[in-house]
């Protein structure tokens, strides 16, 4: 689980040190813009990298029950994560109604991804690598709204980028419930 938490700390922290903008003015101008964004996307895959490998250990050594989930919870993410890859695809650059409403569709898509897969698994690495991203994505919304990061406009009618998030966004929730185990291990359709 170390390897887990180890990633987690240089991915989600390599992301959060993006949102303390004078530490980062100040990175770049010691390194230069080039080698701060070379250094940033290292740390970042790394990150990362040793996220994917150390969750896949931790599954193989057996899990660390802490709740049973309900079954009915499976059903749920399954609803959940429609909303978390439309969000998703939703950040495309095309003219959006939604992505007005919706304001940072890339945060949202993890806030749902994250949070539908907290009620569907009960166990300790879950909870750590899931509820690190939802809180990891809590605070950098806030930390927009703080700082009084853009939003996106609010168009009064739907447009090419709703249709875009709708329909990809659709097409890979179903691409991935039926992947799901091959990629990441457990059975989403039964």
């Amino acid at each position: 689980m170390w390897l887990l938490i180890l990633g987690l700390v240089l991915f989600l922290g390599t992301h959060t040190f993006v949102s303390l903008r004078a530490l980062r003015e100040q990175a770049i101008a010691k390194l230069g813009a080039g080698p701060y964004r070379g250094l940033y996307a290292l740390i970042a895959i790394l990150g990362l990298v040793l996220i994917v490998w150390g969750f896949a250990r931790y599954r193989s050594e057996g899990l660390i029950p802490v709740w049973s989930p309900p079954p009915w919870t499976h059903y749920v993410t399954i609803v959940l994560m429609w909303f978390a890859w439309v969000s998703l695809l939703l950040s495309n650059k095309s003219p959006s109604r939604i992505r007005g409403w919706v304001k940072h569709p890339q945060l949202l898509s993890i806030k749902i991804w994250s949070l539908a897969h907290l009620i569907a698994n009960g166990d300790l690495g879950a909870i750590v690598l899931f509820g690190a991203f939802l809180i990891w994505a809590g605070y950098v919304r806030f930390s927009l709204k703080r700082r009084g990061g853009a939003s996106p406009p609010k168009l009064d009618h739907f447009a090419r980028g709703d249709a875009i998030g709708l329909i990809l966004g659709t097409l890979l929730w179903v691409v991935v419930m039926f992947a799901h185990p091959y990629l990441f291990g457990p059975t989403v359709v039964y």
